[in-house]
């Protein structure tokens, strides 16, 4: 076990960064197909491809999904990921040629690098050619290169966002794993008392933390002019669920973001989750939902523990108090 979402067997993971952009995306590869649902709660959702995840649609297995920077731009990204996988015969089957079913989404990171550097098919490619089964690294990196939270009061007091992963397992073999991208407006809390771990800082230089929540209900206004927020999820598992199964349980991971992020799913973010099934063992539908809030929650935290902000903007490891825990 590697605490992370290639727990569940037949799941892979790889990233694709450029880091004088600061821009890049993850691939969660399932070469063998999965059964996907999808919960948008987000209104600024920025997608590909996702209708396929949706109860009524023909299709009934994915093959991989992508989670970019780039906003808009970073969808392209998706292109090299279906040339990974048709080149290995990966896909719905048509008359001439299977064709991969890639669902993908974006986050705004361009206010954090250059904004005209943007994940491309190449670096799609490149994602899947890192994928493996194994530890999965963490933080600043892949989709998490350019991602930031806490933005209250613009990027100036803002805090480095990122990539995390977490599983779970029980005794009769479910296991239940989340990939996540943190890019959100609000503070990340821990799950357990409460407190804010990173987030809105309450001045350029200084490293307390204003609770954007508290001030937000105060009537403050955010700083930002664009929408420059949103937090992916993709959880994975083994259990055998159908696609409006898997859209339940997607909905209930949901839960871990609200537990783990303040204030979260506002007009301005783009949040969803996405949830895959391999289909190996029978489970209880709400366990696996559980599970899954629960690898969302700590999926969030560590993106944000494991987080660099290569000296341009502060992260979780830059806050002294933070040091040594």
């Amino acid at each position: 076990m590697f605490n992370a979402i290639t727990d569940v067997k037949g799941i892979k993971v790889g990233h694709a960064s450029n880091f004088k952009g600061y821009t890049g995306c993850t691939v969660i590869l399932c070469e063998d197909g999965a059964t996907g649902g999808i919960d948008v709660r987000g209104s600024a959702a920025g997608t590909r491809q996702t209708d396929s995840l949706q109860s009524q649609h023909l299709v009934e297995e994915v093959h991989a999904v992508l989670i970019s920077g780039g906003s808009a731009f970073g969808l392209n990204a998706a292109g090299g990921v279906l040339d990974y996988l048709e080149e290995r015969g990966k896909g719905f089957q048509t008359s001439v040629t299977k064709v991969p079913i890639v669902p993908t989404a974006i986050i705004y990171d361009l206010s954090f690098g250059d904004y005209r550097v943007r994940p491309t098919p190449d670096m799609g490619y490149n994602a899947c050619k890192d994928a493996s089964a194994g530890k999965v690294e963490e933080g600043s990196i892949g989709v998490g290169t350019g991602a930031t939270i806490g933005k209250l009061y613009g990027m100036e007091q803002a805090m480095k966002g990122g990539f995390g992963t977490a599983s779970r397992k029980l005794p009769n073999g479910l296991i239940v794993g989340a990939a996540v991208a943190v890019n959100a407006f609000g503070d990340v809390v821990n799950n357990e008392d409460g407190t804010i771990i990173a987030g809105a800082r309450d001045s350029e230089k200084g490293y307390g933390f204003v609770n954007s929540f508290e001030h937000i209900k105060k009537g403050i206004e955010s700083k930002e002019e664009f929408f420059q927020e949103t937090t992916l999820g993709v959880v994975a598992t083994n259990a055998n669920l159908t696609k409006r199964q898997a859209i339940k349980i997607a909905q209930m991971a949901h839960t871990g973001f609200a537990k783990a992020i303040s204030p979260i799913h506002l007009t301005s973010d783009g949040d969803l989750v996405i949830a895959l099934s391999t289909r190996k063992i029978n489970a209880d539908l709400n366990i696996v939902g559980l599970l899954a809030e629960e690898a969302i929650a700590e999926a969030v935290k560590r993106a944000i523990i494991a987080a660099d902000g290569f000296g341009i903007m502060p992260a979780y490891k830059d806050i002294p108090k933070n040091r040594g825990l």
